[in-house]
């Protein structure tokens, strides 16, 4: 009898050990229900023909083109929302890059894709997204073989929508 209660101890310090891990971790993390993040990202990345200046410079131009397409047109309410808008427009996607590069001299194409991929740990402003498999809207410009620039989609980073992570520790404490 008194084995059963010293196993019982043992295990019930344990649960409450875990769960004492867990709302810590939780706290820290800020992901609780009113934050915006769902667990969902769809990137965008911009893949540069090569990492020549020229190629480079070009690339910013065409981020700014698709930025300001995607910020305009794209509903970026949910990730099935956003996925969905961006699968449907794939082909005006790759024309609005394909455009900048023509008008800057560019006689190389660029393509527009939706892929499930792997990336390394990124941040944006006080944001870190952990590596991991991501979907993603990927513009190749020619090669495709230089630097990228990247942001994300879902939840909108990189559009001035409303969007933050928040911490109850901050809160609480703040």
């Amino acid at each position: 009898m008194e084995k059963t209660v010293s196993v019982c101890k043992k295990i019930v310090c344990l649960l409450l050990s875990a769960a004492i891990i867990f709302c810590v971790m939780h706290i820290f993390c800020g992901c609780f229900e009113d934050n915006k993040y769902d667990g969902e990202l769809l990137r965008l990345h911009i893949r540069a023909n090569s990492n020549d200046r020229v190629d480079q410079d070009v690339k910013l131009k065409v981020r700014d083109a698709i930025n300001d397409y995607v910020s305009r047109n794209i509903d970026k309410t949910t990730f099935d929302a956003a996925y969905a808008e961006i699968g449907e427009r794939l082909d005006e996607l790759s024309d609005i890059a394909s455009d900048v590069l023509k008008r800057n001299g560019f006689s190389y194409k660029a393509r527009a894709k939706l892929a499930n991929e792997y990336f390394p740990t990124r941040a944006y402003k006080d944001v870190t997204v952990p590596e991991g498999y991501y979907d993603a809207l990927i513009i190749e410009l020619g090669e495709a073989a230089g630097n990228n620039w990247w942001c994300v989609i879902y939840p909108p980073l990189c559009y001035g929508e409303d969007f933050e992570y928040r911490s109850i520790f901050a809160e609480l404490f703040g």
